[in-house]
């Protein structure tokens, strides 16, 4: 395209040379003509004639034809024609005389006239004086006429310029077809770009690369290749063998042939070249050699390989070291780790402080070694593990840990330092081969816990660049006894709390024989207990909760809930309204806490045993429901109603399930910890309970071993407890019950009943204190209370239980009487001659009962006293 461009310029120069050429020739034809025209002889004359237009237009005429100009006008001094080509124009006026044609010169103007646009000279004719203007000569050619020349001319200028056009593209394209070929097609852009990148490349890269041409002289080496054959600034252009190589390099490389990482000598260097012949496809023939510096690379391939060694070792200690929350546990897994792959001999040493779970207020002389690690008995002449060290100022511990930072003694045979703790055992430990010797203090979070000694005998000398390794083990594993000594913490104070929560001995009752077992989760103090709780009428309540969680939350939500339902067992609630308050306070609990941890989910099972009727009654939300094993060995899982969690109930009832139990029954209340578990459902931890059960004859305790021994996984993943009561009934003979009609004259006969039954009993001691009472609790009843009324004693190995049932459902009040009150001291005579006393209520009426102690003398007033108090009131007054 630049070439047609030219082209184009070229030929559109050339013809407009040409018609200035032409236009110029125009103008000097047609001064010469008109000049010669003006002086020729009789030209004046004829001009001063009387008919100049008749003289003069046939010599302009003939003037014209002969010169190929194409109009020779003569014109007067006024401007009108005497002649003209067209003779119909003559006499017609022209112009104005020009101040050139006055002045008497000729002059020469592009001029419109009646032949079209002309080229025109007018040249002045004067008199034979010289000095008067007789007329003027106007000669002109046409720009037809110039442009009829001038295309005469084109098609030989176009000619040209076309063969000059087609000359020159095609040498363009010649050059251009070669170049493309030799750039494979590239643009200048490109080419520049990659000259670029292909320059920056060749002198940036770490390797040596030459290029040698055919004849062996050395076309380009790159900077690298210039260093490491040792080239001089002039070695381009210069035969191989020229540059003073090694003989077996320099032949190798004007070899031409194929080279794969042969390796030659290069002054100190070994260098690997490869060799590749080039020029196959048509090119100039040569070769291109690469160099790589063995020597480094080696060393470079050592140090990457020993860097991958500890990364792939800190990673494995990341996973294998604070696999357990035990402080020495942990602290034996960094000596595991750290031998032999890093050291030979490994040693722990701790503060006593820490191996108890305790923040250590600084940092003593005084450790104790937690674990020590060697090959091949290397750690032999060391500290054993277990004993209380105390480091001396300047060995290598106490310089690291009152500096904070790791401590090196690469040659133990040439330190001094660290053998003044034991010079004896340095000697030993010299004799045993350790000669190197790093020691790290073990800080997490400010706080140093500790210390840890790496020793070497078989590998080579510590150096500076492993201190930053030895740190850096240190650190992630400082991290790890640090969470197991604030676990063991954690647990020891979990496990307090919940020591001091959990019922530390069963109280003594005779409804039920009683074994139980608690056992917490691997991931520590959990929230399950259980409870005994004795409850009048010799009745007792059987318990198991359940708190959702580990630590010291769950065992502070667990003594909550215990210590409630304790409360409520004592207004001798029935189970479903125990459970229904506990799960009201549950709620009020959790909506009152604002800190996100509730205690809404825990679960809890209560069950009320009555040894005199054999009758248990039981409500559960969201526990698991009891095991049965009736006498003869067969399994029953008590069908009790369920209802949610605590907390979740949402103010729906809870229900009790009521059944008869048979003498030696055992009861078997548990936490789901007992029959799930990671791997296992919770169908198959029933059947397998039921199976562990399905044996007559065994105790309580002899149970809760067989079921543990059955169902407790290696590592249970959550808290078991577990409850086991075998059943008593009350013999007939132990009860005595009387029907008393409302007529306060029948008290009297039932006290002498009382007292014979008492007598029958052995309990003759108890007759006096069991008669008033028996007094002011029936005549109450009749005074105040509605039929129907009874009267029960109970006797077990333990107490005496008086109640006194009647249809209603007031209850009587202990209160202080005046010294003019006439009643009231009743009740007060009633609780200074039993040990408790309370009212029950039922679905019908209330039972007003005491209890007195069978293995000693009631307290109360004296026997004189006594009677004489008994005097004042006769048997109408009860």
């Amino acid at each position: 395209m630049l070439v047609v461009l030219f082209a184009a310029a070229a030929g559109l120069a050339v013809v407009l040379q040409a018609r200035n050429s032409s236009m110029q020739e125009a103008r000097q034809l047609s001064m010469g003509v008109a000049q010669a025209f003006a002086r020729a002889p009789g030209t004046a004359d004829a001009m001063k004639s009387a008919d100049p237009t008749a003289l003069l237009q046939p010599r302009a005429e003939e003037t014209r034809k002969l010169t190929g100009v194409d109009f020779v006008v003569a014109i007067d001094p006024q401007g009108f024609r005497w002649t003209h080509p067209d003779p119909s124009l003559i006499g017609e006026h022209v112009f104005a005389l020009r101040k050139e044609a006055a002045a008497g010169r000729p002059f020469t103007q592009d001029f419109e006239g009646s032949l079209g646009l002309a080229v025109e000279t007018t040249v002045p004719v004067f008199d034979t004086g010289g000095k008067t203007i007789v007329g003027l000569v106007s000669v002109g050619v046409t720009v037809r006429n110039v442009d009829a020349v001038v295309e005469r001319q084109m098609p030989l200028m176009l000619g040209s310029v076309g063969g000059a056009l087609a000359l020159v593209t095609a040498g363009t394209a010649l050059v251009s077809r070669r170049l493309r070929r030799q750039t494979h097609g590239l643009d200048p852009a490109e080419m520049t770009r990659m000259y670029e990148h292909h320059d920056a490349v060749l002198h940036s890269v770490r390797e040596g690369v030459l290029i040698i041409s055919g004849d062996g002289r050395l076309l380009l080496a790159n900077d690298e290749a210039r260093r490491l054959l040792d080239l001089p600034a002039d070695a381009e252009q210069r035969r191989v063998t020229d540059l003073g190589l090694e003989a077996g390099t320099a032949e190798l490389l004007v070899s031409g042939r194929t080279a794969t990482d042969e390796v030659h000598l290069a002054g100190d260097r070994l260098l690997a070249v490869n060799m590749r012949p080039v020029g196959h496809d048509g090119g100039p023939a040569g070769s291109v050699a690469t160099l790589r510096d063995t020597t480094e690379l080696q060393a470079l391939t050592g140090r990457a390989e020993v860097a991958r060694e500890r990364l792939r070792l800190l990673y494995e200690a990341g996973v294998r070291i604070g696999t357990t929350l035990d402080v020495a546990r942990t602290a034996e897994e960094l000596a595991e780790v750290a031998v032999p792959r890093f050291a030979d001999v490994a040693t722990v040493d701790l503060l006593d402080p820490v191996l108890q779970g305790e923040e250590p207020a600084r940092a003593g002389p005084e450790m104790r070694r937690a674990a020590v690690r060697g090959a091949k008995g290397a750690a032999k002449p060391l500290h054993p593990a277990g004993e209380l060290i105390r480091f001396v100022p300047g060995t290598p511990v106490a310089v690291g840990v009152e500096r904070g930072h790791a401590v090196l003694e690469a040659d133990l045979a040439v330190s001094h330092g660290w053998r003044a703790q034991d010079p004896e055992r340095a000697r030993r430990i010299l004799d045993c081969g350790l000669h190197s010797l790093i020691t790290v203090p073990l800080r997490a979070r400010g706080v140093v816990l500790g210390a840890v000694s790496f020793w070497r005998a078989q590998q080579n000398a510590f150096e500076e660049e492993d201190l930053a390794f030895a740190e850096e083990l240190t650190a992630r594993a400082a991290v790890a006894i640090d969470n197991a000594r604030r676990y063991t913490r954690e647990h020891a104070l979990a496990v307090t709390l919940q020591r001091s929560l959990l019922p530390r001995s069963l109280p003594d009752q005779s409804a039920v024989e009683v074994a139980h077992r608690y056992l917490p989760a691997r991931a520590g103090v959990g929230g399950d207990w259980f409870d005994v709780i004795p409850l009048p009428g010799a009745r007792v309540g059987l318990v198991v909760g359940d708190v959702v969680g580990h630590g010291l939350h769950a065992a502070a939500t667990m003594g909550r809930l215990r210590t409630a339902v304790h409360t409520f067992s004592a207004l001798d609630l029935s189970p479903d309204e125990l459970i229904r308050h506990l799960d009201e306070l549950v709620t009020r609990i959790d909506s009152e806490e604002s800190d996100g941890e509730g205690i809404t989910g825990a679960t809890c099972l209560y069950a009320i045993y009555d040894p005199v009727a054999g009758m248990c009654s039981l409500a559960r939300s969201g526990h698991p429901g009891p095991a049965l094993v009736h006498p003869d060995g067969t399994v029953e899982h008590l069908q009790v109603p369920g209802s949610p969690p605590l907390g979740l109930g949402g103010g729906l009832p809870f229900e009790t399930a009521e059944h008869t139990l048979s003498e030696g029954s055992r009861l078997v209340l548990y936490t789901d910890g007992l029959i799930e578990g990671e791997h296992r459902d919770i169908d198959i931890g029933l059947e397998m309970l039921r199976e562990a059960l399905a044996h007559p004859d065994r105790t309580p305790e002899e149970t809760c071993k067989a079921v543990l021994d059955a169902l407790l996984p290696a590592r249970p993943s959550d808290d078991i407890a577990l409850l086991v009561a075998r059943t008593r009934l009350l013999a007939p003979s132990q009860v005595a019950e009387w029907d008393v009609p409302s007529d306060p004259a029948v008290v009297a006969g039932i006290r002498a009943d009382v007292t014979r039954r008492l007598q029958e009993w052995g309990l003759e001691e108890l007759a006096f204190s069991t008669e008033l009472v028996i007094s002011e609790l029936v005549t109450n009843a009749i005074r105040y209370g509605a039929t129907p009324i009874r009267l029960r004693l109970l006797h077990d190995r333990n107490s005496l239980i008086c109640e006194v049932a009647d249809g209603s459902s007031t209850s009587p009040h202990l209160r202080r009487a005046a010294d003019t009150d006439e009643g009231g001291r009743g009740l007060f005579l009633v609780a200074q001659f039993t040990q408790r006393w309370g009212t029950r209520y039922m679905s019908r009426g209330k039972v007003i009962w005491t209890e007195q102690s069978v293995h000693g003398t009631a307290a109360g007033p004296d026997g004189d006293t006594a009677e004489a108090l008994l005097d004042q009131w006769g048997d109408a007054d009860w």
